[in-house]
């Protein structure tokens, strides 16, 4: 059934009425039911539940069943993945290429650019024909597009269809906040490799593994140009220069990913450091770069490598100490530093509470959360499960008031309708472009917001309620039978739909039924 003018403004119109996120009374409220206990777990926990999901609940009692999927959730190793996750992972062959071996795909992309160019320019002395683009088309298309393609078809099938949902919340949470953007250079193809070696095995390790993680990673190094910072008057050598593809650009000190570092990654904007602090901290990590010779002997390993002809070894003034040269150990101690440190506490612990608890989180759960991260020397399992056992997180004040973002509303959808993640996962990443949130796609290091002002307008919601009326009809023309697919749906959605939003559902044809119970307010908060 088409979506006419009428029903989808009475969608929008629906969507419409959730408040932007204000100032929230944290005073005694009625405590949640079981139900809806079990229900915020599925929704902050994870994106969502399934249908499945919602009969566990019925067959262990919704007590019983939260407890269970707590701990289970606290232990992501000990829950195994569906044979067809299973299978479906280990047939992405790019997922297993090394960082030198990616880095060798993006090079040999580029060259095949370059001789295309010089190919055109004997024949016709013009180097931005048609056979150059169809040319540098085809090598991305069979070199790098199938990497990024692959990573973002990772993401997706664990998200959707892993019992490990608060690993896989936890995983995108920490890229967002150690963002890096695919569409720069090399990056493209290290996107994947990025989350699998530097977020992923450390959601619920130690803080400064993670960071140490990220520091060194060839897409960090990259994305914020550290590979580009060089002492003053370096010159490379001349076998290096022909390796390193930034040769050119090593003129001196970049200061990006020391500013990031601090007012991103660890201290918060508000940290209490200074400019010359940025500057010096950039002149301590200088030589943290990548070893383009190794990639080109196709090396296994890492490839990160600490250049000691690039480093400035002179003695530094920073956050109020005297660092003397100690090469790499001058930005391993700042690592130490900064991962120890109070403002990192709060910083980290205001984003951990905004993103699972409320827009704006209350003070004493950011202080108490702050307080065990530093008790732990930054534990994020500590840190996490101090969150999620918080009463806070289970208050009636933070039931439902977070709206979800364009890549959680896309995820709950599919789960909702018990749908496992597609063959060809391009129209889901296409749509999330559309919507303004590209998986891997955020430009500025500071990532994608989470908070309900950053996606909340008429545009936005007009998207969401055309992508809910695509799935019904979808469904529909395979034979779904639309009165029954949508009583499961809020069957599925149980008490998260509000009983004046179950009213306006059953005013509307079963045909329509769906979609509006996807794009309902109800169903755009979590």
């Amino acid at each position: 059934m088409k979506l006419t003018r009428r029903q989808a403004l009475q969608g929008i119109s629906l969507a419409s009425a959730l408040p932007l996120a204000g100032s929230i009374s944290w005073a005694q409220a009625p405590r949640l039911s079981a139900d809806e206990k079990a229900l915020h777990a599925l929704n902050r926990l994870g994106y969502g539940p399934r249908p499945s999901d919602i009969e566990a609940i019925r067959q262990q009692g919704a007590e019983r069943w939260l407890q269970s999927f707590l701990a289970a959730q606290l232990e992501p190793a000990k829950l195994a993945p569906p044979e067809a996750l299973k299978a479906r992972l280990a047939a992405l062959n790019t997922q297993r290429l090394s960082q030198g071996e990616l880095i060798g795909r993006y090079r040999e992309a580029t060259q095949a650019n370059r001789v295309a160019r010089r190919e055109a320019a004997a024949m016709d002395g013009k180097a931005d024909n048609a056979k150059v683009q169809e040319a540098q088309a085809n090598a991305r298309r069979e070199l790098v597009r199938p990497v990024l393609a692959q990573a973002g078809q990772a993401r997706l099938l664990r998200a959707i269809d892993s019992p490990a949902q608060l690993e896989e919340v936890l995983v995108e949470f920490w890229f967002n906040h150690f963002n890096v953007f695919a569409g720069k250079g090399p990056v493209s193809v290290l996107v994947g490799s990025y989350e699998r070696e530097a977020i992923r095995p450390f959601v619920f390790g130690r803080f400064r593994d993670m960071l140490a993680a990220t520091a060194k990673h060839p897409a960090m190094l990259i994305y914020l140009d550290n590979v580009q910072s060089v002492k003053t008057g370096y010159q490379p050598p001349g076998r290096q220069a022909r390796a390193n593809p930034n040769a050119q650009r090593l003129t001196g000190l970049n200061e990006n990913y020391a500013r990031e570092l601090m007012e991103l990654h660890t201290l918060g904007v508000d940290g209490g450091y200074s400019q010359r602090d940025v500057t010096e901290l950039a002149r301590m990590l200088t030589g943290w770069t990548v070893d383009y010779r190794a990639a080109q002997r196709g090396t296994k390993g890492a490839l990160f490598e600490f250049d000691p002809r690039r480093h400035d070894g002179g003695t530094k003034q920073w956050l109020g100490r005297t660092v003397t040269g100690n090469a790499q150990g001058e930005g391993e101690m700042a690592l130490d530093v900064l991962a120890s440190h109070p403002a990192t506490a709060r910083h980290l612990a205001f984003k951990l509470a905004q993103a699972f608890v409320s827009d704006q989180p209350p003070p004493a759960l950011v202080q108490r959360l702050a307080d065990r991260f530093l008790a732990t020397q930054g534990d994020l399992k500590a840190v996490t499960q101090t969150l999620i056992t918080s009463d806070e997180f289970w208050s009636r004040e933070a039931y439902g008031v977070k709206f979800k973002t364009p890549y959680q509303y896309v995820l709950s959808s599919l789960r909702a309708l018990d749908v496992s993640t597609p063959a060809d996962v391009a129209p889901l990443m296409q749509l999330l472009a559309q919507a303004g949130m590209p998986l891997y796609g955020s430009q500025t290091p500071d990532g994608y917001k989470n908070t309900a002002a950053a996606w909340m307008n008429p545009e936005a919601l007009a998207q969401r309620v055309q992508f809910a009326s695509t799935l019904s009809e979808r469904r529909m023309r395979r034979g779904t039978n639309a009165n029954l697919d949508s009583q499961a749906l809020i069957n599925t959605l149980g008490p998260l739909l509000s009983d004046s939003t179950r009213k306006s559902i059953a005013a509307e044809p079963a045909a329509m039924q769906l979609t509006l119970a996807l794009g309902s307010p109800d169903f755009m908060r979590r």
